[in-house]
């Protein structure tokens, strides 16, 4: 483990989450781990990530999880590998949860979009129906994230759009859905932004000038074929958005309709017809955060190949990532902490406090 490139874990350190500070050294020999000379805990490379404390080889642990996130029922995988199935569920549910993590660091960040859909997915449970609601970004073919409920209703869909916000930059935005009442009120009570007076009070929120709400609808009952709707923007704007998209011409749902279709062939719960359905909610987002960023970050889409012939990731075409993840990379991935925030105390403070805020609190206002 490479000291510059590692960081300290405790929460109760003020270094924690910072690279290349010079506080993290090696410690040990027989057992290689990393110290913080900040807090003096030591670490191991596992820390933080699915493989922390499992005695299974490592080796196997991804064979498993590459397997999962490409449909392969644990039932196959117990009777090929030998290990059980409460234990491959366990792991599905480290993984997916550590793919959650990942997803939201490097994804959930200012991206310019351009072109969003979204759509939901209805799940069969044990326990009852869920629904699932999906975004894409249409360009680089980026799974945004999902939510799931079990109501398909406008607190799903809020929920939906909160997460396309934190992924977008704000400028010319299109937002395709279908016909989904929810959608409309959603995106435009998300996607507002403060207009400061200078008066008192709080500040009036103002929808995006540049956003774009299209739904596709269909015609209704005795006809045939889908017509798109107009809910807010110009149709300038959706030519200007249809445009910016590779491949794309016309407004349409068909990008999440299609990812649709790879979750449903790798996440065996989304199968139409199986016996291996999910029982509890927290087993279905679980399985949907691995599937995503498994899709995200370590497969190559056909439509996003170069010229040159060179492949890509959807992750790799947002410009999240430079390279192909692999599935043990994903495992083996790190998320930092947030930084460490002084603590609130009235009065002034003592010199060793204001020495760790001067020091690990460059950006704070003293």
């Amino acid at each position: 483990m490479d000291p510059q490139h590692t960081f300290c874990p405790n929460l109760d350190c003020p270094a924690r989450g910072q690279i290349g500070e010079g506080n993290i050294t090696s410690h040990g020999r027989k057992r290689p781990r990393s110290q913080c000379k900040v807090c003096g805990k030591t670490f191991s490379a596992r820390h933080g990530t699915p493989l922390y404390r499992r005695r299974t080889p490592e080796a196997l642990v991804t064979q498993v999880i590459t397997l999962i996130a490409h449909g392969c029922p644990p039932v196959a995988i117990e009777a090929a590998f030998g290990v059980q199935t409460r234990t491959v569920r366990e792991w599905v549910t480290a993984s997916g949860q550590h793919s959650q993590a990942i997803q939201a660091a490097l994804v959930e960040q200012p991206l310019d979009l351009q072109h969003v859909q979204a759509d939901e997915i209805r799940v069969k449970t044990q326990a009852g129906v869920l629904w699932m609601a999906m975004a894409v970004m249409v360009s680089a073919r980026l799974w945004l994230g999902g939510t799931v409920s079990k109501q398909r209703d406008f607190a799903l869909i809020r929920r939906l759009a909160q997460l396309i916000e934190r992924c977008a930059r704000q400028g010319a935005l299109l937002l395709s859905s279908d016909g989904l009442a929810s959608y409309p009120s959603a995106f435009t009570q998300v996607f507002r932004t403060p207009r400061r007076t200078g008066q008192r009070g709080a500040p009036r929120l103002v929808v995006w000038p540049e956003l774009t709400v299209v739904q596709l609808v269909k015609a209704g009952r005795g006809t045939v074929g889908i017509v798109s709707r107009l809910v807010r923007g110009t149709g300038a704007a959706v030519v200007r958005g249809l445009s910016a998209t590779t491949g794309c011409q016309v407004v349409s749902t068909a990008y999440i309709e299609r990812l649709n279709g790879t979750f449903r062939s790798r996440l065996g719960c989304l199968a139409r017809r199986t016996r291996g359905l999910a029982r509890q909610q927290a087993t279905l987002e679980h399985g949907m955060y691995l599937v995503g960023v498994v899709y995200n970050f370590c497969a190559v889409h056909q439509s996003l190949t170069l010229k040159d012939g060179s492949k890509r990731t959807p992750a790799m075409a947002a410009g999240v990532s430079d390279h192909r993840w692999s599935v043990q990379e994903l495992l083996q991935y790190r998320v930092p902490p947030p930084r460490w925030q002084p603590p609130k105390r009235r009065g002034c403070r003592s010199k060793r406090l204001q020495a760790l805020i001067d020091r690990w609190c460059r950006d704070a206002h003293h």
